[in-house]
């Protein structure tokens, strides 16, 4: 049979024009029905699994170089932001979670800024009583509750109460045993409903062995999910692990990515490859400006005031 060879010019999202002929025994679609490609590669269509299974051999060596070139392009690929725009001021959401806050009541993640701000009533009174500001729930003022709210958002399958449930049982709180079996299970249904930092929790697990045996190429896989939906923790622990290796032209790249979403610790990371030759003057200025184009993004006068606050509270 002909090789089939990858073309980056004709290239989008990792899809190839494809022939519409069995790469095992050549039929076209008129004569075998549907064709599916090998869902590893795209580089190649077959007409049933016994042409695919026949042709693995052959197939074996391409198909596997493809497939690792499409996971570089995925995870060196900058992921879109993570948590969108705040639904109250409708500027970007910190990627950092000091930054923004989930409200069990509603579902919505609400940046620290609408948080902090006064919230007022239909006739512009201020509300003394503390309230979520977009749906106007009352807070929950015993862990009961914040359990009870987690487990209604829970059934709908949202996938940050979900997760919640894992880091309640991981870390034993608001009533709920340490029982890392449980909170396992509550991040893989999480992560698989698109939850990032779920994954990037995962990894962390298997990193220090909390529950499960240590185990670095678990976390470094999880990492990855995590980094390719968007988590900058995962992406700046994948530089760390590169910079460890000695890949400074890896370390690079990821933690240019998670820069440009906002991680300041990425940055100073960059700094410390310029200061001891492994990254260029140029690498670390677009670094800077990277970071100061984020830091513009997600700016308001509202957010800058409960960072102030924050940081005053921090003292007390």
């Amino acid at each position: 049979m002909s090789a089939f060879t990858a073309n980056n010019d004709n290239n989008r999202d990792g899809l190839l024009d494809v022939p519409d002929v069995c790469a095992n025994c050549g039929k076209g679609e008129e004569s075998t029905g549907s064709l599916k490609a090998c869902t590893a590669c795209r580089l190649v269509k077959y007409c049933s699994r016994e042409c695919q299974i026949a042709h693995r051999s052959q197939h074996k060596k391409a198909c596997k170089k493809r497939a690792a070139e499409l996971h570089e392009e995925a995870l060196f690929k900058q992921p879109p932001p993570q948590y969108g725009d705040c639904p109250i001021c409708l500027l970007r959401i910190p990627s950092l979670h000091t930054g923004q806050t989930y409200m069990s009541c509603c579902g919505k993640i609400i940046c620290n800024g609408c948080m902090y701000a006064p919230v007022y009533d239909h006739q512009g009174n201020k509300v003394a009583e503390k309230t979520c500001p977009f749906c106007r729930t009352p807070y929950p003022n015993t862990g009961e509750e914040i359990i009870k709210r987690n487990d209604k958002r829970i059934k709908l399958n949202d996938s940050i109460a979900i997760y919640n449930q894992g880091c309640y049982y991981h870390d034993g709180m608001y009533g709920s045993p340490q029982d890392y079996e449980m909170a396992f299970e509550f991040y893989h249904r999480a992560g698989e409903l698109g939850c990032a930092k779920a994954y990037n929790s995962i990894g962390v697990c298997y990193k220090c062995g909390d529950g499960v045996e240590e185990d670095m190429e678990k976390a470094l896989y999880y990492w990855e999910l995590a980094a390719m939906k968007g988590d900058i923790y995962s992406r700046h622990n994948l530089g760390n692990n590169e910079w460890r290796l000695g890949n400074m032209v890896r370390a690079l790249k990821h933690y240019i990515i998670a820069v440009k979403d906002g991680d300041a610790a990425s940055l100073d990371n960059i700094k410390r490859m310029y200061e001891n030759g492994h990254a260029t003057k140029d690498d670390y200025k677009k670094a800077l400006e990277s970071y100061q184009a984020y830091l513009d993004e997600i700016r308001s006068d509202q957010r800058d005031k409960a960072a102030a606050a924050d940081e005053e509270y921090k003292y007390y």
